[in-house]
């Protein structure tokens, strides 16, 4: 280990060589003779602990401290004063200043080394647990990221997984994802949405948007892959996706909570996992993003904000994208007669917010329908 730095800190250079002898043994000493050009010693070398006379001229010793901690790279130093017996000095300004300790003059050897080396040692410690504690920083960040990397990945396959029972959907998630982030993003600036759509949700929003059709797997491909119009019974087992989407993620995540509960004490209430927080977001979309405003939708019937958010914010993008997408059966509608479809809809099918939010950022939708659009 290299030795430690001592800068030895008085305006007699007798007491500084003094004290140099004493611990030059052990140390690695510098000495200044003045409180200005100790601080530039200690920007330029950056002692490990200062042994500091506390009368000096011009700058004394408390003055020097204050600027020690006033500058962020000599705020952690430590400090000993050194004070002649019988000088006034006001130990608890000293110390409140964040001196480390204060000896008396005259020096007695043992007990200067004592101290010098205690307060190295506690120094050291500091140290060390500043750099353990950054260490773990970097390790919690690390997991988080790989844990983060985890749940989108897991989220992609299952959106990928439902997009293959369904080849007539071409770039339709990307397309969604991003029409629902347009969307939240706009309502995010409107003081009645802002809180619901903090940073932190919209981000679930839009890594659970590609799940909306995961119920699709369960659909059988006569129905699903049909190239005509659905008969009303085929309609009615296709609206079943909305829910087979919902419970397909609810038992994951509840068979998930029951296979960890047992690893960790329970979570305080609202302290839900992220990966869980983002699922629920993932299940109520899926759940909600065909029900209407006006309480005319499916599964459940819902109406107004009983509806969650994120599923009104997908119930717009999905009916834009299905419209402005060619099928089979079908052709793509112009964009305009989508938007103006949409738009005559709002307070019925679709939440009015949500609509006034698309038409904030409708070139942004036009942007994206016509890069991924087919």
């Amino acid at each position: 280990m290299p030795q430690a730095t001592l800068l030895v800190v008085d305006d007699e250079p007798l007491n500084v060589s003094l004290l140099s002898q004493l611990l030059r043994p052990e140390f690695r000493v510098l000495g200044a003779l003045s409180g200005a050009s100790a601080l530039t010693l200690m920007a330029a070398e950056q002692p490990d602990l200062v042994l500091l006379d506390v009368m000096m001229p011009a700058l004394d010793g408390l003055s020097v401290l204050r600027r020690m901690r006033a500058d962020p790279a000599l705020a952690a130093i430590p400090v000993i004063f050194v004070t002649a017996l019988g000088t006034e000095f006001d130990e608890e300004a000293g110390l409140a200043l964040g001196a480390a300790d204060y000896i008396v003059k005259p020096i007695k050897p043992a007990v200067l080394l004592a101290r010098v080396r205690a307060h190295l040692a506690l120094r050291q410690a500091q140290v060390r647990l500043a750099d353990q504690n950054a260490w773990l920083e970097r390790e919690l960040a690390r997991r988080m990221r790989d844990g983060l990397l985890a749940q989108d990945l897991m989220l992609c396959a299952m959106a990928e997984l439902a997009e293959t029972r369904d080849d007539n959907t071409g770039n339709h998630i990307q397309r969604t994802r991003l029409y629902v982030e347009l969307l939240a993003r706009q309502l995010q600036r409107s003081v009645a949405h802002a809180a619901a759509l903090d940073e932190a949700q919209l981000q679930r929003i839009v890594k659970a948007a590609p799940m909306h059709d995961l119920g699709k797997i369960g659909i059988p491909d006569r129905i699903l892959l049909k190239p005509g119009k659905l008969t009303a019974d085929e309609f009615a087992v296709m609206q079943t996706h909305a829910r087979i989407g919902a419970d397909t993620i609810a038992k994951a995540m509840a068979k998930v909570q029951a296979q960890h509960a047992g690893d960790q004490p329970a979570p305080a209430p609202g302290d839900t996992a992220e990966p869980l927080r983002a699922l629920a977001v993932a299940r109520d979309i899926a759940l909600g993003h065909h029900e209407h405003w006006d309480g005319q939708g499916y599964p459940a019937g819902l109406a107004g904000e009983a509806i969650p958010l994120a599923a009104r914010l997908m119930a717009v993008a999905d009916v834009f994208d299905a419209l402005t997408t060619t099928r089979p059966y079908k052709a793509g509608w112009p964009v305009a007669d989508a938007l103006a479809y949409i738009h005559a809809r709002a307070g019925r099918q679709f939440d009015p917010a949500v609509c006034q939010a698309l038409h904030a950022c409708e070139a942004g939708f036009r942007a994206v329908a016509a890069r991924l659009g087919h």
